[in-house]
């Protein structure tokens, strides 16, 4: 009996926020399989992912939207993800990978790539090779002789930042007229061209799988690097590891995707604001709520004006900007 009561108040209980994101999840991931130029029923969309369907659907869903979605999911997850370990390192709520000038160091690299005439492959390598080198002159620049603080690896950040901005400007003025499109593009964040999803949602699930043991440890951390420390924490190694796993993630989803920004400042900020500061939630809660919000975004980047499609960064800094305003009104 009493083995039978406690299934029957398991069942009973209310979902957690995190049921409710994974199921959130799988019906973006529907979503974005049935909408588009050519929308599709959900009989049609069932029949599709069981085996049937008209051959015409299947090479759409299957091979077309499927792989996009999936890639969407698995960018916005880095994303969100990085943008998470980035508010705990810094211990500012409105951190965001971005502001390091991973993303301007990742896009000088690509459209160098793109000014060579270079195949798509390379220039996604170029891509987390500029992130990866941006990650190590902050890193290295911000430490100098002495440990960094925060605040000084924000600053320096920002100073690269606006460096990169200055060398992609440059980069663009000196592009061929008909290479400029497709240059703009990556720059505003573009899926279309993202190929695989696999690599991104492998990395998200491993660096998930890495970080969450430490929940405890960052929670801590994020109370001030001295009270970590009198706790018994090595506050300096986790800090580098923190800040080389944000930086590596930021990178593969700027590899897959292009330049997007706003999904590591919003989701895991306002995530906080409904779930509290427990990193045991947030991390888990921002890699499905960033894949939610990226796929969404780019199914409305592919429908607004289908047959023609936008840049998805288009959708998340239109997305992004007026909540960027709202969490600093709230913050007042």
């Amino acid at each position: 009996m009493s083995g039978a009561r406690g299934v029957l108040d398991r069942l009973g209980r209310r979902p957690t926020p995190l049921a409710w994101l994974a199921l959130a999840a799988l019906l973006s991931q529907g979503v974005a399989l049935a909408l588009g130029s050519v929308s599709l029923g959900p009989d049609e969309l069932f029949r599709v992912l069981t085996g049937g369907g008209e051959t015409l659907h299947r090479t759409l869903v299957l091979e077309l939207r499927l792989p996009r979605a999936l890639a969407a999911f698995g960018t916005g997850a880095l994303l969100a993800l990085a943008g998470a370990l980035m508010q705990v390192l810094l211990r500012n709520p409105l951190a965001d990978p971005y502001v390091l000038g991973l993303s301007g160091g990742a896009s000088v690299a690509a459209l160098a790539a793109m000014l060579a005439g270079l195949g798509a492959a390379l220039v996604g390598g170029a891509a987390f090779a500029g992130a990866l080198a941006s990650t190590l002159i902050v890193f290295g620049l911000a430490h100098g002789t002495g440990s960094w603080t925060p605040t000084r690896l924000l600053l320096t950040g920002v100073v690269m930042a606006a460096g990169w901005g200055a060398v992609i400007t440059f980069l663009l003025a000196v592009s061929p007229v008909e290479r400029l499109p497709g240059m703009l593009y990556w720059l505003m964040g573009d899926l279309a061209y993202a190929g695989t999803p696999w690599p991104v949602l492998v990395v998200a699930a491993l660096a998930l799988v890495v970080i969450l043991p430490l929940g405890r440890t960052l929670n801590v951390l994020a109370r001030g690097g001295l009270q970590a420390a009198a706790l018994g924490v090595a506050v300096r190694p986790l800090e580098w590891t923190l800040y080389l796993l944000a930086s590596l993630l930021t990178a593969v989803a700027v590899t897959t995707a292009g330049s997007i920004g706003f999904v590591g400042l919003m989701v895991p900020h306002m995530l906080r604001l409904r779930l509290g500061n427990d990193q045991r939630r947030i991390l888990p809660a921002s890699l499905l709520a960033g894949g939610i919000l990226l796929t969404l975004a780019d199914t409305l980047a592919r429908t607004l004006i289908a047959p023609q499609q936008l840049p998805v960064g288009v959708i998340t800094a239109l997305i992004g900007v007026p909540s960027f305003l709202y969490l600093l009104y709230r913050s007042r």
